[in-house]
């Protein structure tokens, strides 16, 4: 099963990310984000970062999740690569995060992402995939 698949919208660039289930999904909508911003092949599961949240239902949580690992990558210049969801349902979760710190002389920027949207944010329960559309 493949893990996302890149989609264009405007002057903007999305994502549809698929999963054994749910949690699978959210996974691979945050590795499919930092392969927008880097070439991951160069990256090291050095570090990692535990993140947990809890918000009001799974849309919201999406999107959070998304711009929390953004604030992890903008603040500490961490590229994470792998998310082991530990805890996940409708409304929470947590995940520890594994990369490693940002090298130039190792690691190749692709394109900058400034945040996730709400437009055109979809979690499909039933297919076990979601949608998101980030600021470029």
């Amino acid at each position: 099963m493949k893990r996302y698949k890149l989609i264009e919208h405007t002057a903007d660039m999305g994502l549809v990310a698929y999963g054994h289930d749910l949690a699978d999904a959210f996974a691979n909508a945050a590795y499919g984000l930092f392969a927008i911003i880097a070439d991951l092949g160069r990256v090291k599961e050095k570090e990692s970062r535990q993140i947990e949240l809890q918000e009001e239902d799974v849309e919201t949580l999406l999107f959070e999740w998304l711009n929390r690992l953004l604030y992890v990558f903008d603040v500490e210049m961490l590229l994470l690569k792998r998310f082991d969801m530990e805890h996940f349902d409708d409304s929470s979760l947590k995940a520890t995060c594994y990369g490693e710190k940002y090298d130039p002389a190792r690691h190749r920027l692709k394109r900058g992402v400034k945040s996730a949207t709400y437009h055109m944010l979809k979690v499909d329960r039933e297919r076990n995939q979601v949608r998101v559309i980030f600021d470029v």
